[in-house]
C-alpha cells in the first residue's frame, strides 16, 4: 500500500513538471534571463570613423612623374620673366610731372642747350624721345615728327622684350600637363591590360594622380597668360605717355615758330 502511495506522487510529480504550462513558463523564464545577460555583456558597437585622407600640396606634386620637371621649369621662368618686365616696365613708366614744363620753359627762352641736358640726365622713353627732337630742331616738323616715331617704336620694342616668353609659357604648359596625363593613362590601361586586375580604388587613385599634370599645366599658362595681359597693359599706359609728351613737345615747337 505505501509503495502504491509513492507511485502515485510521484508520476504526478511528473506530470507536474512536464506538463505544457509548466514547460513555457519556464522557457519564458529563462529567455528573459539569456537576453539579461546579453544586455550586460554586450559591447556597445559604434559606427566605424570614417578616415579623411588630407592631401599635401608637395606630396601632389610630386606624384606628377618627371613632367612635373618642365612644368617647373616653365614656372620659375615665367615668375622670373615677369617681375623683370614689371620692373623695367614700372621704371619707364615713372614720368615727372614737371619735365615736360621744364622743356617748354628752355625751349621758349631759346636755351635748347640746357633742353637738351636735362633729356640726357633723365633714363625714360619720354626723355629719350624728347632728346630727338630736340636734336632735330631747325629742321622741319615732319621730319622731327618721324624720327621721334623711330625711336617711339624702338622704345616700344624694349618694352615689349621678353613678353613673348610669358606668351609662349601660357601656351605650352597646359600642353605639357596634358601629355603627362595621356602618357600616365596609357601606363595605367597597359598595367590593367597586362595583369588583369580591375580593382576601383587603385583605378580611381591612379586617375587623380594622372590628373596632377594637367592642372598644374593649366594653371601655369593661366598665371602666364595673366601676367602677360597685365603687362600688355601697363605698356599701353606707358606709349600713352610717351605719345602725350611728343604731341606736347610739337605742340611747343609749333608756338616757338609762331612767336618767330
Amino acid at each position: 500500500m505505501g509503495t502504491c502511495c509513492c507511485g502515485i506522487t510521484l508520476s504526478r510529480f511528473l506530470e507536474n513538471k512536464i506538463s505544457p504550462s509548466y514547460s513555457l513558463k519556464n522557457n519564458r523564464y529563462m529567455l528573459i534571463q539569456l537576453l539579461q545577460i546579453a544586455d550586460s555583456v554586450s559591447p556597445i558597437v559604434s559606427p566605424p570613423a570614417t578616415v579623411s585622407k588630407t592631401m599635401h600640396l608637395f606630396d601632389v606634386l610630386q606624384s606628377g612623374g618627371a613632367l612635373m620637371i618642365p612644368l617647373g621649369l616653365l614656372f620659375i621662368l615665367a615668375v622670373f620673366f615677369f617681375f623683370e618686365r614689371y620692373i623695367a616696365i614700372n621704371k619707364a613708366g615713372k614720368i615727372d610731372d614737371n619735365f615736360m614744363r621744364i622743356i617748354r620753359d628752355h625751349i621758349a627762352n631759346g636755351n635748347v642747350t640746357a633742353a637738351r641736358s636735362m633729356t640726357r640726365n633723365t633714363d625714360n622713353p619720354v626723355a629719350r624721345i624728347i632728346d630727338k627732337g630736340v636734336q632735330r630742331i631747325g629742321k622741319p616738323v615732319e621730319a622731327i615728327e618721324r624720327s621721334m616715331e623711330s625711336v617711339a617704336r624702338l622704345e616700344m620694342y624694349n618694352l615689349e622684350k621678353n613678353l613673348s616668353v610669358l606668351s609662349v609659357i601660357a601656351r605650352a604648359a597646359p600642353i605639357f600637363g596634358f601629355v603627362g596625363t595621356l602618357a600616365g593613362l596609357m601606363q595605367l590601361f597597359f598595367d590593367i591590360n597586362t595583369t588583369g586586375e580591375f580593382v576601383l580604388n587603385t583605378i580611381a587613385g591612379g586617375l587623380y594622380v594622372k590628373l596632377v599634370t594637367s592642372i598644374t599645366g593649366l594653371v601655369i599658362g593661366l598665371l602666364a597668360f595673366l601676367g602677360s595681359s597685365f603687362l600688355h597693359t601697363q605698356i599701353d599706359k606707358t606709349a600713352n605717355k610717351m605719345e602725350v609728351a611728343a604731341t606736347d613737345f610739337l605742340d611747343i615747337l609749333q608756338d616757338a615758330v609762331k612767336q618767330d
